[in-house]
């Protein structure tokens, strides 16, 4: 591709002009929004698409697992309506998870951006949703068996026609989800997100012309494929594969669902093969199509440009190959709603095939699941519903240099945070008795693994909860002679007498007032030989903590 001819100054402004207003955007959707794991976790992404689909800025932070699939969205658009079916003031909702490759709460609104009349871009923001109808509530619900059991399936549907709003899927909205009041509030601010980035992309795009803007965007993007190829023409050329077996589909919980990706480096290219991974399954944890390319995304850039900012160009030396029908790329009627809980293993698996290639660059596995928890019932005190969710971290694998992070998110969770445990405590009816971290928990080794975190909640009046716990099968593992990190596991007590059971998969686990559920979630795997460790480390581990056994 031949260098495009432009001021390299003026692409630079445009460079950072976009990803400015990439992040304004993020910021109003973080300020008005409604929901917690919105305005807290920051389960969202804010991008800038053009209508083929190509990323020309995404916001900075945010879940990385969201890379793949906002394209898809914008271009299933356009191929319903054409590039002449839209209008200004268009605004657009879609969940359709067989384009987006996600579960239906993950909802993108978006609009399009024109300039003198020509369609341009599309304005792209998508949010977790508390709800979306359908037999799941919160996290981790893995008795579903099909897709129309898990909510309101939205595809490329126009929710306003010319700043003129569609009282009927509004009103249909409202009557088949739970916290209406907050769903159309989080809509709301996206719609607010998206009315900001027009306008910014509308002065940016004055000051130079639409020309000069789309040359630097060409620019923008040639430059970081070029960036992209450099670095993996540095990765030992080869066929490299990583496999191991996923605990269960969340139905029938004695079967394990084997994972096998295989990767080649030739020259500037890399291609991920997911050809032989698992066909699809009966519960919930496949994804569409999408969630096979945002996993190759994730590990692809954490590689080979993890600090440069998204656009399309970084992806143009990877290759994706995934058959339609496999636990990456489901077809209907398949449910979906635990599809993230796969991709974190999947993308320590690709990272583990290139381990041989790149020692100093690949960690040992992490925590490896996307560890969240979701209290719901009714509330005591006011009569209405509440579902109190939140992320929690984990341990990450040690590497050829350091010690594993203590209680991180997961790799695909990206700057995404825990909400406030004086938040939750204020706005649900539950107390979290203690948030630490879970002594011994990280796998031994040169570079020890990172420790996971034990967090017990206690809820003050009767509620359900969701118990999903994974990677009890192939633990976190350690590299190059380290020792695997702990598994995740979680103990649910009806009372503080109470001993207590081992739970690993049951939604709409019922607790009674004064009961609690401990969560203890996975180490990371050691990197090195154990005996290799350094004195002064091991004396560290033992002054703070982190090597007892009692796990």
């Amino acid at each position: 591709m031949p260098q495009p001819s432009v001021n390299p100054i003026t692409v630079e402004v445009v460079r950072n002009g976009l990803a400015h207003i990439a992040n304004e955007m993020a910021t109003v959707l973080r300020k008005t929004s409604y929901n917690m794991m919105i305005y807290e976790v920051r389960d969202y992404c804010v991008g800038i698409v053009d209508p083929e689909g190509n990323i020309l800025s995404q916001n900075f932070g945010a879940l990385p697992i969201f890379l793949a699939d906002l394209g898809p969205a914008i271009v299933d658009g356009v191929r319903r309506y054409g590039k002449g079916g839209f209008a200004p003031g268009d605004v657009l909702i879609m969940n359709h998870p067989y384009v987006c490759g996600q579960h239906l709460n993950n909802v993108v609104i978006y609009t399009p951006f024109f300039h003198e009349g020509e369609l341009v871009a599309f304005l792209t923001v998508r949010a977790h949703w508390i709800d979306i109808g359908g037999t799941r509530v919160g996290f981790g619900f893995s008795g579903t068996r099909e897709v129309y059991e898990e909510g309101l399936q939205l595809r490329s549907l126009k929710l306003y026609r010319g700043d003129k709003p569609d009282q009927d899927i509004l009103q249909i909205i409202t009557d088949n989800v739970r916290f209406s009041e907050s769903c159309l509030g989080d809509l709301r601010a996206q719609i607010a997100a998206c009315r900001v980035g027009d306008r910014g992309l509308g002065a940016l795009v004055e000051r130079y012309g639409l020309a000069t803007f789309l040359e630097c965007v060409r620019a923008i993007w040639h430059q970081s494929e070029t960036l992209a190829r450099e670095q993996v023409t540095r990765i030992k050329p080869g066929r490299y594969e990583a496999e191991a077996l996923f605990d269960s589909d969340g139905v029938d919980l004695d079967r394990p669902v084997p994972l096998k990706v295989k990767v080649a480096v030739d020259g500037s290219n890399m291609t991920i093969d997911f050809s032989e991974i698992s066909d699809q399954v009966p519960g919930s944890i496949n994804s569409g199509a999408s969630g096979a390319v945002a996993a190759a995304r994730v590990a692809f850039k954490s590689l080979v440009s993890p600090f440069s900012p998204i656009d399309e160009g970084c992806f143009r030396a990877l290759k994706v190959v995934i058959p339609t029908g496999k636990i990456l790329s489901a077809t209907p009627p398949a449910p979906v709603g635990n599809w993230s809980r796969t991709l974190p293993t999947v993308v320590d698996l690709i990272l583990k095939a290139l381990a041989p290639a790149l020692p100093e660059r690949v960690a040992a596995g992490h925590k490896g699941d996307m560890g969240g928890y979701a209290f719901f019932g009714t509330h005591p005190r006011t009569g209405r519903r509440f579902l109190c969710q939140t992320i929690m971290g984990g341990g990450w694998g040690g590497r050829a240099y350091e010690d594993g992070e203590n209680a991180t998110v997961s790799i695909c969770q990206g700057d995404v945070q825990n909400a406030p445990v004086e938040m939750q405590e204020i706005y649900y009816p539950v107390l979290v008795e203690h948030h630490r971290l879970r002594e011994g928990s990280g796998g031994a080794g040169k570079f020890r693994g990172g420790l996971g975190i034990e967090i017990c909640v206690r809820v003050l009046c009767e509620a359900l909860t969701n118990i999903n716990v994974e990677r009890q099968r192939t633990p976190p593992w350690g590299l190059f002679g380290g020792e695997c990190g702990a598994t995740a596991k979680a103990l649910v007590k009806q009372s503080p007498e109470d001993p207590g059971v081992w739970l690993t998969k049951k939604p709409n686990y019922p607790l009674k007032a004064g009961g609690s559920v401990t969560f203890f979630t996975a180490g990371g795997g050691g990197y090195g030989a154990v005996k290799e460790r350094a004195p002064e480390l091991i004396e560290r581990d033992r002054r703070l903590g982190y090597a007892r056994s009692n796990v």
